[in-house]
């Protein structure tokens, strides 16, 4: 079933941020494989020195590595990717929630977002006329699960 292009876009955006460090050639094990070559002592962290190779994480290398210790980690960089998605979303969102109270009427999807409009009432769980971001990001995980 197709869901809400906005909300692949996001996903899609947000997981660009790590297709950035197989520098952009596209596949989960190339990501992989350029983290494991970046890793040059084979300790499974990537040091600021070892990040050079990989320009988004040297760039962002700071940001990413949350317990500063001068490492970083695949669970620090799965962590930095899932802020960098919901930051992604919720930008979006304001767009098109262009009256700005926090929730998406019909009308300003049909104005703003064709998709969202088109699966409006899928997305909207609750049936009062407007989606919220619990109930898009909801619609997403459903999405992402697949059918049942």
């Amino acid at each position: 079933m197709k869901i809400v292009a906005t909300l692949t876009a996001t996903a899609l955006a947000a997981a660009s941020f790590l297709v950035l460090a197989d520098g952009g050639k596209g596949g989960h094990g190339k990501i992989a494989e350029r983290l494991q070559a970046a890793d040059t002592n084979g300790d499974g962290l990537i040091s600021k020195a070892e990040a050079a190779s990989l320009p988004r994480i040297s760039k962002n290398f700071d940001a990413i590595d949350a317990n500063k210790d001068g490492q970083v980690s695949k669970d620090e960089l799965r962590a930095f990717h899932q802020q960098q998605r919901a930051a992604h979303a919720a930008e979006r969102f304001k767009k098109v929630d262009v009256d700005g109270d926090g929730r998406i009427s019909k009308a300003e999807a049909q104005a703003n977002s064709p998709r969202l409009a088109a699966h409006f009432e899928q997305i909207d769980a609750n049936g009062d006329g407007f989606v919220t971001p619990e109930e898009m990001k909801a619609a997403h995980q459903k999405h992402a699960r697949g059918p049942k």
